[in-house]
């Protein structure tokens, strides 16, 4: 088993972290301030070829591999969890779905400006009564003189102001008593469809999270993506390799609170010593460094298994559930070695705390997570 990177993977990683370094971090903690979308940043991403990496180059993309994916993720999140969220749903739940189920006309039509970077990417899924029980969807389309006509709302989507258009799912037909749910793409400026940015946030207040109503919006029958009737199936897939995004969100941010912290006990004196040299601190921080490893580990198995073309649906699940779990665990004792310093937002911490815990809900909460494994293990 060689857990060396490929010379591709490595290089990637050296660009992505001076890019994020340089780039990304030294404005994070004013957009958090601000709540201002960083959209010069994904203007240079797709100057250099990032955003459409994992997607094949007849499209745009760079024809790398999940793990690839998964490094820019960490890398971003580490500088800034705003970028790297909008960049994790950018590929695998905007670009991901058109990649996996879309015709050849619709991957030139819809994929090609996702890996230019001219769109960003996003996906219509979870709405006010269909989260965890994304089959509760309400949102509806019908045929009517060769288009779909679609009514209903979404909630809490990513990236869709910034977003030229995008894959939602609706129901398309109820027979016996059971929804056939689908998946259409439609243009986010048709007529009738609002996106509507108004959320307070938690956290991840430089990322894009919006509502959108469809009101009679107009598209045409073959923007239907993939097999009508499939869409449930197809969001299941498509989230099995966003949660492996999340997963690397998860270690991204949690390095990055961890450089903090161990930056700051090297340099605090308390009791005529630097607080590094006590072993309340030193477990904290020892404790810290293993599960981050870890993390990144089971992420780069699920990562791994994906490009490999092997089931990875309860490793994704594993990455995902575990990474979120620990990252909130490694800011939240991030902020204890800080003391009172670590409550204030001069010393970026709490700003990791905030952001971290979005990851324990967005793609399938923990509790989903646990349910997915449990599933797979044969319970």
């Amino acid at each position: 088993m060689n857990f060396d990177l490929t010379k591709e993977q490595a290089m990637i990683r050296k660009m992505i972290r001076e890019f994020a370094d340089e780039k990304v971090a030294p404005g994070a903690e004013q957009r958090d301030k601000e709540k201002r979308f960083p959209k010069e940043i994904f203007q240079q991403l797709g100057d250099l070829g990032i955003m459409g990496l994992p997607f094949p180059e007849e499209y745009g993309g760079g024809g790398a591999d999940t793990i690839s994916f998964a490094i820019v993720v960490e890398e971003l999140s580490r500088a800034c969890g705003s970028t790297g969220i909008t960049y994790s749903a950018h590929v695998s739940l905007g670009g991901a779905p058109l990649n996996l189920f879309g015709t050849e006309e619709q991957k030139q039509k819809y994929l090609a400006p996702i890996c230019s970077g001219e769109s960003l990417g996003a996906f219509g899924l979870t709405e006010p009564n269909a989260g965890s029980d994304a089959g509760g969807t309400e949102t509806e389309a019908y045929l009517e003189n060769g288009e779909w006509v679609i009514n209903g709302s979404k909630c809490y989507i990513t990236n869709a102001s910034y977003a030229d258009h995008l894959a939602l799912t609706a129901i398309t037909d109820r027979k016996d008593g059971k929804k056939e749910i689908s998946a259409i793409i439609a243009p986010t400026s048709a007529p009738g469809f609002r996106v509507v940015d108004n959320y307070e946030k938690l956290g991840l207040h430089s990322s894009n999270t919006t509502e959108l109503v469809m009101e009679d919006v107009r598209v045409p029958e073959e923007n239907l993506l993939g097999k009508r009737g499939e869409g449930f199936r197809q969001f299941l897939i498509t989230l099995d390799g966003g949660r492996i995004g999340i997963g690397a969100m998860g270690v991204g941010i949690a390095q990055a609170a961890y450089e903090k912290a161990l930056q700051y006990a090297n340099e605090r004196k308390q009791f005529g010593t630097a607080i590094s040299r006590f072993q309340a601190i030193q477990f904290k921080l020892a404790d810290m460094a293993m599960k981050i490893e870890l993390a990144r580990t089971m992420v780069y198995k699920a990562a791994w298994l994906k490009d490999q073309g092997k089931k990875f649906t309860k490793e994704a699940s594993i990455c995902k559930l575990y990474a979120s779990e620990m990252c909130m665990e490694v800011c939240d004792q991030a902020v204890q070695i800080h003391g009172g310093n670590g409550y204030m937002r001069d010393y970026h911490v709490e700003r990791y705390f905030r952001d971290a815990k979005l990851l324990e809900i967005g793609e399938g909460t923990s509790e989903i997570q646990r349910m997915v494994i449990a599933r797979e293990i044969g319970c």
